[in-house]
């Protein structure tokens, strides 16, 4: 088998055992790799109604066709299990050097259920797996955890992913992290923590058979070329730290807990002023010519990683705007193994309610938009789950339902996920896509801010249109996010899915169409779709915050802009239309027929 190996390993912590699957023909052709089979993989391996937290939901490391290939950007794994922060799918994708290593171990996936009677971290050598004690780990940063562990095995070549403390403490939104990147979003570190897992130190021996030596070699060079040409210049000058200027100068800059669309500060923390003030280094992921990661230097000399995300959600999110607080804040969620998006929206929801005198805790802590003195102080308490951090642990939906009151209608998120940065009343089309996303509020599994951005639509007015332009773009990023290439490639495609197709031929020798590259991304979509149904999904779940729907944008270039719940209600429903589901969003069994799935 080419680009594939056609096998699984499962990992049972509780009986300490593992075995090797077979992973059919069919089906790899089917879901491709990364988030495609890693979805499905889930509905196979995940007891309907499991909870999050207990051994039974898996935790699934998923690889790719085109991983460990010479293609650039292709060094990526995805991670997926049911999310303790939503209770629908989580599916994360991180990058670098530990997707390498796990390709090469011989699987295209790791599953793993059950519950270590004690703390572990799994060491899996050329397909042997030991099951190490953890304890001396315990505490410890992913970073520190993986010198630890390279140091014990006498040998570079193992690659390591673990959980920090959040993880360890069961934080509703804590982060999988490995060669200083995150599977950020949805909780995977908590499900990770729950299986009092610590971390997978992995090393394989099996490259990645291809098809068609000559061909791959070729369009390798060619993608090359593409990527560090004008459309990836963005990233490679100042990374994505480059939009927040832009989006504050579009009034689309989340500020205040989405109170404001621009930040009067944006200046200070603006990717040129960083790149001025406090530029240290350009770095990049594994396999890769863009080369996007930027790391600035704090006051302390320390170096950090830091992109607009990041940026947006400990910046005017919490109306922060000290750059060396905001990179001290990203260093300590990056220590503790904190989604950073997450956690600077349950902050600044909790400071608005201390405002409002719904949280006495907060107060008491001085916890205020604006104030680094407690805001750096409330990091280590969540990750630690100590005082008001255990409530905020939680993330804003359930802290919300805690506290009560009108605590709920300024918790900004999505079917328990935390908003990012980008303001919806201003991005019409991007509403729509934050408001269907099986995954939550998300900017990632989507690129519906695009059409926004790129003036094809009006961006303050929604229409009938956006269903269409929100689904293809849905495809567009399942197939993107299976193959698995960096979204940061994805304009250097002219027609992506006939070269998509023409990639996979000469890496699997398997002979895809278009046509079917679509209807791959097409069902991909709707399988996350069947399980969030499975594990309780109703039509009320795509939806959007009552604030974006009650109030008008109070400041900005948009100010005065709204977005209507009529407005919203169109929208969803040409999505579902687009999608060729009911009214209500559920998908009929004709269209399952269509895509080939059985349920």
């Amino acid at each position: 088998m080419y680009g594939f190996h056609g096998h699984l390993l499962h990992i049972d912590l509780t009986s300490a055992t593992y075995k090797f699957l077979e992973l059919d023909r069919s089906r790899l052709y089917a879901c491709l790799g990364g988030i495609g089979l890693g979805t499905d993989l889930l509905y196979e391996f995940a007891p309907p109604g499991v909870d999050p937290l207990a051994p039974g939901n898996p935790l699934i490391f998923a690889s790719a066709p085109l991983v460990g290939t010479p293609l650039t950007t292709t060094a990526k794994y995805a991670v997926v299990t049911k999310s303790p922060l939503t209770g629908f799918i989580a599916d994360s994708l991180s990058s670098s050097y530990f997707a390498l290593e796990l390709k090469r171990l011989g699987v295209d996936a790791l599953v793993i259920t059950g519950q270590s009677p004690s703390w572990v971290y799994l060491a899996i050598d050329c397909g042997h797996v030991v099951f190490r004690d953890a304890t001396h780990l315990l505490g410890k940063s992913a970073t520190a955890t993986d010198s630890c562990l390279r140091a014990e095995s006498d040998n570079d070549n193992f690659r390591v992913a673990a959980i920090g403390l959040a993880g360890e403490n069961g934080v509703r939104f804590a982060t999988i992290s490995n060669d200083g990147r995150h599977a950020g979003r949805g909780g995977v570190g908590a499900v990770m923590g729950a299986k009092r897992l610590k971390a997978i130190a992995i090393r394989g021996v099996t490259d990645t058979a291809i098809a068609d030596s000559k061909g791959v070699a070729e369009l390798a060079l060619a993608m090359r070329h593409k990527s560090i040409g004008t459309v990836t210049s963005k990233y490679r000058q100042i990374g994505t730290v480059a939009n927040l200027a832009v989006f504050n100068r579009l009034g689309s800059l989340p500020t205040r807990n989405f109170q404001q669309s621009t930040f009067a500060h944006a200046e200070n923390l603006s990717g040129e002023s960083l790149t001025e003030n406090n530029f240290s280094r350009r770095n990049g992921c594994a396999a890769c010519t863009i080369r996007c990661e930027r790391l600035f230097k704090s006051l302390d000399g320390q170096d950090q990683r830091l992109e607009y995300e990041t940026l947006f959600a400990l910046g005017p999110m919490c109306e922060i705007e000290d750059p060396h607080t905001l990179l001290q804040a990203a260093r300590l969620c990056d220590d503790y193994g904190l989604d950073s998006i997450s956690t600077g929206a349950t902050i600044a929801w909790a400071m608005e309610c201390a405002e409002k005198g719904l949280l006495p805790e907060a107060s008491t802590l001085g916890l205020r938009f604006g104030r680094a003195d407690a805001f750096l102080k409330i990091i280590p308490m969540i990750a630690q789950r100590q005082g008001l951090g255990d409530l905020l642990a939680q993330g804003s939906k359930r802290a919300a339902a805690v506290v009560g009151e009108d605590a709920g209608q300024w918790a900004m998120h999505v079917k328990g996920l935390e908003l990012p940065g980008y303001e919806p009343r201003s991005l019409k089309t991007m509403a729509l896509g934050l408001a269907v996303s099986p995954r939550g509020a998300c900017h990632n599994r989507s690129g519906a801010y695009e059409y926004d951005f790129s003036g094809e639509v009006d961006r303050l007015h929604g229409d009938a249109g956006r269903g269409l332009l929100v689904a293809a773009s849905e495809d567009f990023a399942a197939v993107l996010d299976s193959l698995i290439v960096c979204k940061f490639l994805r304009k250097c495609f002219t027609d992506f899915y006939s070269e998509a197709a023409d990639l996979l031929a000469k890496v699997t020798g398997w002979a895809y169409s278009s046509t079917e590259l679509r209807q791959i991304g097409e069902r991909i979509n709707a399988q996350k779709k069947l399980f969030n149904i499975r594990e309780g999904w109703q039509p009320d779940d795509d939806w959007l915050p009552p604030r974006l729907l009650d109030e008008k944008l109070a400041d900005g270039v948009a100010q005065g802009t709204e977005l209507r719940p009529a407005e919203l209600h169109e929208m969803i429903q040409s999505y579902y239309l687009a999608r060729g589901w009911n009214d209500r969003g559920f998908i009929p069994e004709s269209k399952m027929r269509e895509l080939k799935i059985s349920n």
